[in-house]
C-alpha cells in the first residue's frame, strides 16, 4: 500500500461504535419479539436498526467520526 492510503479507520470511532450498538440492540429486540410472536415489537426493532446509522452519521458530522476533531485514536 502507498503511504497516502485512504484508509477509513475501520470504524474505530465513537460514532461507529454507537451506531453498531444501537443496531445490535434493535436486532436483539426484533429477534426475541419474532420468537414470542409479537409483530409490532419486531417492527419496533427494525425501526431501531434503521435509527442506528442515522445516529452514527449525526455523531460523525458532530466530530466523533474517524477523521473528526473530537476523535482521539487509541494505540493498540
Amino acid at each position: 500500500m502507498s503511504a497516502e492510503s485512504s484508509d477509513p479507520g475501520h470504524g474505530h470511532s465513537p460514532a461507529a461504535w454507537t451506531a453498531v450498538i444501537i443496531m445490535l440492540i434493535g436486532v436483539t429486540v426484533g429477534t426475541f419479539a419474532f420468537w414470542f410472536d409479537q409483530p409490532w415489537v419486531v417492527l419496533a426493532g427494525a425501526v431501531v436498526v434503521v435509527i442506528g446509522p442515522i445516529v452514527g452519521g449525526i455523531m460523525s458530522r458532530a466530530g466523533y467520526g474517524v477523521n473528526g476533531p473530537k476523535y482521539q485514536p487509541k494505540g493498540h
